[in-house]
């Protein structure tokens, strides 16, 4: 491993740089700012730079092409430049460094990650070395679903051979090769308002039907076999005294198949066609949101050939399945090979305790850096 193939020094005055800049999902301003860091940076080194506003209420996302690339990319880099945090987190809590650990909003999920990518084109310009073609897609509102620039990531991948996602490593130092799908539904129930002293045999209460909903769609969760529901939101009524006339759920949905996602689709219907409480309805939005990240024979000879460059660097990597969901799920959908946390390691993400191990920056920009290589077509 060659540690002067990236500067930590710089590499952190950069990373305190786009910590220290909010950029929440929903601060349009503060994700433009991000972005227009990268453009900058990426357009110096004369990479092309491509703005895509994807929708609205949602910032600009990146189309960065190394130079000479067009349409057939040998690498898709993807990272996303929104983090979960509400405006005025970074002046709050700025980006620090306590022993080996970096802290700050945003600093491992992921604008470390964002960096990687940076830093692997200022070593290619640095040494002189020929660019691979790569595809880098920084998305605005990945922390939201990416429903806006899904199709967007999707044609990029269908247009690549090989796709690597710049989230961080899991906290033991795994890369992630399969990760769940996900599905969220909004439930409403509408009843009947009466007096619960009075008359309330007048009434339909919404919260009982809420109550039943909750714990009928527990029972779907099967750990064996990856299927998880949690009904994580609820409200309703207006008053202990009467009958709830409203009542609301928000409900998660964690998936290894699309057979459990239709499983669960198909009872949603059910329950919502059937309810348990008479003279109430329900109403269901939302859906599954991204398909589950499972890994092809094709991804897992990628997997072997990182186990390689790995080993001969001297990097130690494990491999994990996750249930969280990133942009990867929809580049392994297509038919990519993907490969997922190929960023630095960390830890606690969402959290006031997100954490980067700043002595893994450097290893892993290496794997990443050789893996590049060996890759050019």
């Amino acid at each position: 491993m060659n540690p002067a193939e990236l500067d930590l020094e710089d590499f952190l005055k950069d990373l305190e740089f786009l910590v220290n800049i909010d950029s929440g999902s929903a601060d349009l301003d503060g994700v433009s700012a991000v972005a227009a860091f990268f453009e900058e940076e990426f357009t110096k080194l004369g990479w092309q730079v491509i703005r895509r506003d994807v929708g609205s209420n949602v910032g600009p996302c990146l189309e960065i092409l190394s130079p000479g690339n067009r349409n057939d990319h040998d690498i898709l880099l993807l990272g996303h430049m929104d983090t979960v945090f509400p405006k005025g987190t970074a002046a709050e809590r700025p980006f620090h460094i306590e022993g080996n650990r970096a802290y700050g909003p945003g600093v491992m999920d992921m604008k470390s990650g964002d960096l990687f990518a940076l830093y692997l084109a200022r070593l290619f310009h640095r040494t002189g070395e020929a660019t691979p073609s790569i595809c880098l897609a920084l998305n605005s509102h990945e922390e939201i679903g990416s429903e806006q620039s899904r199709g967007w990531i999707e044609d990029l991948a269908r247009r690549s051979h090989h796709a690597f996602i710049l989230e961080p490593g899991r906290a033991n130092g795994d890369l992630v090769f399969e990760r769940k799908g996900t599905g969220r539904y909004c439930l409403n129930f509408h009843g009947k308002a009466a007096h619960s002293g009075v008359d309330p045999q007048n009434g339909a209460s919404a919260i009982n039907e809420l109550a039943h909903w909750v714990t009928e769609l527990h029972k779907l969760t099967d750990f064996e076999t990856g299927l998880t529901l949690n009904v994580g939101l609820i409200s309703g009524g207006t008053s202990v005294n009467a009958i709830a006339e409203s009542a609301e759920a928000e409900v998660d949905l964690r998936f290894v198949s699309q057979d459990q996602a239709e499983l669960v689709e198909v009872r949603i219907r059910e329950m919502a066609q059937h309810p348990f409480t008479p003279n109430v309805t329900v109403s269901v939005t939302g859906g599954v949101s991204r398909p589950p990240m499972n890994a092809s024979d094709d991804a897992l000879v990628l997997c072997r050939k990182v186990d390689a460059i790995a080993a001969e660097l001297g990097v130690r990597i494990g491999w994990q399945k996750t249930g969280g969901g990133s942009d990867g799920n929809f580049t392994a959908d297509v038919g990519i090979p993907t490969i997922d946390g190929m960023g630095p390691v960390g830890g606690r993400a969402h959290s006031r305790e997100e954490y980067l191990e700043v002595d893994s920056i450097c290893e892993r920009f290496a794997l990443l850096a050789g893996i590049v290589r060996a890759l050019k077509a």
